[in-house]
């Protein structure tokens, strides 16, 4: 059984799609868009009370019965229900001011492609109710994916960073504000804040924190070679500076010779303390 929440219904979706044709893909696609709904942690989600006329069922004991199989499928792949079929109730207006609770469920993206996997294939809606969740679960899962190799990367160059800190502190730095100041310089030709201000980055935001991939891979590269460079008997902390400088320097022009995006001009991306972690289906529960 999954975790019940009630809730009040405000602008029941129950019958606003009764009169539309769903005589195309992309009109079932646009009013599947249009029926999503977004919860506090920015997961999509549908409610099976809107979701059920659109697929027309005319009842729920029907189309109940389809939530049960998708259900089963969602255990059968190893993938916890719980979180991506959430029961919940809502009161809906019977006439004369009085209201009545009814039971309902939240569904994640997941949910609703096991939905129209399972539900009546001779309907030609559910075709195109399969074709709208599949591209839709691809197009997360592609996402997410970007999140991962961001995430994987953000700690490529913290590790990367705490080793040239360490060949630094052998070189003899003492300052490493200005160290790591001359290297921003040599591969973005400004300083840190500056570097922000352009990207429109928080003060308070890290720089690797809202970089991409590519961005993320050149500042690893730019560490390491950095690294590498000083430890070759540089016992100098204005040397060790140079170094930094110029090896930057050399990350920078390979990325213009190539064609590259300069990395100052390369977009901020949302941060990655707000990426999930988790490698399943986006979930809708807590």
């Amino acid at each position: 059984m999954c975790k019940r929440k009630e809730w009040k219904n405000v602008d029941s979706p129950f019958h606003s799609h009764d009169s539309v044709p769903m005589n195309d893909a992309t009109t079932t696609h646009v009013i599947l868009e249009n029926t999503k709904k977004t919860n506090q942690h920015g997961a999509d989600y549908w409610t099976a009370r809107a979701l059920m006329p659109i697929l027309e069922y005319d009842r729920w004991e029907n189309f109940e019965a389809v939530l049960e199989r998708a259900k089963a499928a969602c255990e059968k792949s190893g993938v916890n229900v719980q979180n991506h079929f959430l029961e919940t109730t809502q009161m809906v207006g019977i006439g004369s001011g009085a209201e009545r609770k009814v039971r309902d469920c939240w569904l994640s993206r997941y949910a609703c492609y096991l939905i129209a996997m399972n539900g009546d294939p001779t309907k030609a809606i559910i075709a195109a109710a399969q074709t709208y969740f599949a591209i839709q679960t691809r197009r997360q899962e592609i996402s997410d994916q970007d999140a991962s190799q961001r995430i994987e990367w953000r700690d490529k160059v913290r590790e990367a960073t705490k080793q040239l800190n360490s060949a630094a502190k052998n070189a003899g730095v003492e300052r490493y504000g200005l160290f790591h100041d001359y290297g921003y310089r040599g591969l973005y030709s400004m300083n840190l804040p500056k570097i922000k201000e352009r990207k429109g980055i928080k003060p308070e935001e890290k720089l690797f924190d809202r970089a991409g991939l590519t961005e993320l891979a050149a500042n690893a590269f730019r560490a390491t070679q950095t690294k590498e460079a000083l430890k070759t008997q540089i016992k100098n902390e204005k040397l060790a500076n140079d170094t930094h400088f110029r090896i930057a320097q050399k990350v920078r022009r390979t990325m213009a010779e190539t064609g590259g995006t300069m990395p100052e001009d390369l977009p901020a991306e949302p941060s990655i303390t707000k990426l999930p972690k988790a490698k399943s289906p986006k979930r809708i529960s807590n």
